[in-house]
């Protein structure tokens, strides 16, 4: 039996409303693969409503991880110019190379949970994101980060 597992679960993404809530779930710290000095984790995206409860495996590399911060920043940078005429939207991880999330900047927000390499099964849920969330969300990601010693600066000239 081995010592070295991390039983613990690292919440990287929790987007929630009094509701309801989609959350990126890693259960463990070492990845799964690492190559070319890109590290690969497996994780589960959930979703928590009274409507529909679900999970589906969500994989993502390091570079993920600031794609993720690049898609806060342009939200946040979206709702302060308040223009939702064309509402910002951002798929995390890439589509196509496993579940994803699409975040759609409207009002209310909406996040759709994409099973596109499975079951091709979508599942949109509105969320009445309150203030605070993307300090909260960047939070999050910079503990991720520390973490599964992924550096920031390693990664920030890639584009998601």
């Amino acid at each position: 039996m081995s010592t070295n597992t991390q039983s613990e679960t690292i919440e990287l993404i929790r987007l929630a409303d009094p509701v309801q809530s989609i959350s990126v779930r890693l259960h463990a710290t070492e990845p799964t693969l690492e190559s070319l000095g890109v590290r690969y984790y497996d994780a589960q995206a959930v979703i928590t409503s009274g409507f529909v409860n679900g999970v589906v495996h969500l994989g993502f590399d390091s570079t993920d991880l600031s794609a993720w911060g690049r898609l806060l920043d342009a939200v946040e940078e979206a709702e302060q110019q308040a223009d939702f005429e064309e509402p910002f939207t951002a798929d995390w991880p890439q589509a196509g190379r496993t579940a994803y999330l699409r975040f759609i900047a409207d009002d209310p927000y909406v996040i759709e949970v994409h099973d596109g390499t499975g079951t091709q099964i979508v599942v949109a849920v509105p969320l009445d994101l309150r203030d605070g969330w993307i300090a909260e969300s960047k939070q999050r990601l910079g503990a991720a980060r520390a973490v599964l010693g992924v550096d920031a600066e390693d990664y920030r000239d890639i584009r998601p």
